[in-house]
């Protein structure tokens, strides 16, 4: 029974290792310019609406809300596959960081007539000002123990940078009153 479980534990962690692996594959291609970006025009409210809908089991699990009411298309001129990555990231640290009223809140916003800006926010404890600067950094844990407890490793938030920057955009996040809000631009323009 004890082999058993130890076996378990130790593939468990392989599989985590093997993850942390591909994610800073991903992020050296995406620093050393060796990653092509693959530009394409694209809803990314239904993007948005897609990536809710396969996590449905997660917001469940975790008593989670979450809010996006936009119907309207929203048309962006993007990497289709890498700003997926991005709101994947976004929505699992939301859910991971989620607490009080476990609400999360998935906005998409035209910020002038070339800029579109996708917002994720989420109930909670907001971030202690002198880590923001450095959650962007690779390993960067704000509170290690909880990372611990759901598997993260510190890497997806300069995923998510290099990834936007490598589109010639910005991203970031904010504390507010209740929570925390993530948010990344887009380009929109024709």
């Amino acid at each position: 029974e004890s082999k058993e479980f130890y076996c378990d534990v130790i593939a468990d962690e392989a599989k985590k290792m093997n993850r942390m692996v591909q994610k800073l594959l991903t992020l050296n291609q995406i620093e050393f310019g060796n990653n092509q970006l693959s530009m394409q025009r694209f809803d990314v409210c239904q993007m948005i609406q897609n990536k809710i809908n396969s996590s449905q089991i997660l917001f469940k699990k975790k008593n989670t809300t979450v809010i996006f009411e936009e119907e309207a298309p929203v048309y962006v001129w993007a990497d289709e596959y890498k700003v997926e990555e991005v709101i994947t990231n976004y929505i699992s640290n939301a859910i991971n960081h989620c607490c009080n009223e476990n609400i999360i809140k998935v906005n998409v916003e035209q910020i002038d007539k070339d800029n579109v800006r996708v917002t994720v926010y989420n109930s909670g404890k907001n971030i202690p000002e002198e880590d923001i600067e450095h959650i962007w950094e690779k390993f960067y844990k704000v509170d290690k123990a909880r990372t611990r407890e759901y598997g993260g490793n510190g890497i997806g938030l300069s995923i998510v940078k290099a990834i936007v920057e490598s589109m010639g955009k910005q991203c970031g996040v904010r504390n507010v009153s209740d929570g925390v809000e993530f948010w990344f631009d887009l380009d929109c323009k024709l």
